[in-house]
């Protein structure tokens, strides 16, 4: 059952859709009182981040692919990574509270250096932590990927990023029986899986050890002959 990546996977998108909706609104403001010709280039590419991460976002929230959700995760965090660099380039190791009565230029008059330099915190701590949030999420989906194709869904990167496990869960539905590690798969008579052998009618065998499990079919209805031979 996947209920719960779904859920981990929602919080995730919302916790990083806040922290870019309010670097987003600080950098609006920052865009009234600076833009056309004051502190341009920061302040533009401070405005196309978010929007983009919250447009990209409510895109795929609903209905994604690993591998889609994969690429979007990378550029992403590419992106914040050189916001938050470029933030600390800006304002530095500057002591907010020792700028006491300094101004800021603006497009229109002056703005206080002390309040500058906390949203400009502020828009610093929260690209660094949403830099960290993507190299999270990525580091999971790559796993979570690998752990469905290894449980027998070759196509994992391909299919609806819903259908992923959560650690410690089956990839798919209940009802899915396409792959083997399904959890409602059909083994054939004789099919090995993790110490247990699945015989003729579906019973379970449990292997022993070091040792190899041999089913012979009885004669005219009789039940099947369970060898277990040391390897």
């Amino acid at each position: 059952m996947t209920q719960l990546f779904r859920d981990m996977r929602t919080y995730g998108f919302v916790t990083i859709l806040i922290l870019s909706a309010t670097v987003l609104g600080i950098s609006a403001y920052f865009a009234n009182l600076f833009l056309p010709n004051l502190h341009r280039d920061f302040t533009i590419f401070s405005l196309v981040i978010p929007s983009l991460t919250i447009l990209l976002f409510i895109a795929i929230l609903s209905w994604s692919q690993p591998r889609v959700d994969a690429f979007i995760l990378f550029i992403l965090g590419v992106l914040w990574l050189a916001m938050g660099a470029w933030s600390a380039d800006i304002i530095g190791s500057t002591q907010c509270d020792q700028l006491q009565d300094q101004t800021v230029p603006t497009k229109s008059g002056t703005l206080k250096a002390r309040s500058y330099c906390y949203e400009m915190k502020v828009v610093e701590a929260f690209s660094w932590m949403n830099f960290c949030l993507f190299a999270i999420f990525l580091f999971i989906l790559i796993s979570l990927t690998t752990k469905s194709k290894a449980l027998g869904r070759p196509f994992a990167w391909r299919e609806p990023i819903v259908e992923l496990p959560w650690f410690g869960q089956w990839p798919g539905w209940p009802e899915d029986t396409r792959y083997p590690g399904s959890p409602g798969y059909a083994y054939p008579a004789g099919y090995p899986t993790g110490g247990m052998t699945y015989g003729p009618g579906g019973y379970v065998v449990q292997q022993a050890p070091g040792h190899q499990v041999m089913i012979q079919p009885g004669m005219n209805g009789a039940p099947p002959t369970v060898t277990q031979v040391p390897v």
